[in-house]
């Protein structure tokens, strides 16, 4: 089986191109996150609350990561920002070592001012939130996006 992982920074467009992705080649689309909910039956905002930090809640959701990459399926997988970090890096890595599967990722980058203009937000029930940015908090969330090392 082939699993392409897609990992980057939130709005970068894993999502969307992961299911065009997916279905020009007749692969299954996972994202990871509603995997997650899925499997917690829960939002992911609530998920998050139930741990200390974030390597907890990393380590409780590597069972997700697991799952997806033992379908007996190719698949795409659109993961989080910290999808080839700490708890989700080792996973990969031990899953990679599986001769049944090929695993291929794909870091996805884009400039800042473009990953601006794509910021969706979500209420605590995962629930899309319909909101336009102001000039200035554009201007703030570019200074924010701009500090991070993983875009152009």
């Amino acid at each position: 089986m082939i699993k392409i992982y897609l990992v980057g920074v939130s709005c970068i467009g894993k999502t969307t191109i992961g299911k065009l992705l997916a279905r020009e080649i007749g692969f299954t689309f996972y994202d990871f996150d509603k995997e997650i909910e899925k499997y917690f039956d829960s939002p992911i905002e609530y998920i998050k609350e139930k741990f200390f930090s974030i390597y907890e809640y990393r380590e409780a959701t590597k069972v997700v990561l697991r799952e997806l990459i033992k379908k007996k399926k190719s698949s795409v997988i659109a993961s989080c920002p910290s999808g080839l970090r700490d708890n989700y890096l080792r996973e990969y890595k031990k899953l990679r070592k599986n001769k049944e599967n090929t695993m291929i990722s794909i870091h996805i980058i884009d400039k800042p001012e473009n990953i601006v203009e794509r910021l969706t937000f979500y209420d605590k029930e995962s629930r899309l939130l319909e909101k336009k940015l102001n000039e200035k908090e554009k201007r703030l969330y570019l200074k924010e996006i701009k500090k991070r090392d993983y875009i152009l």
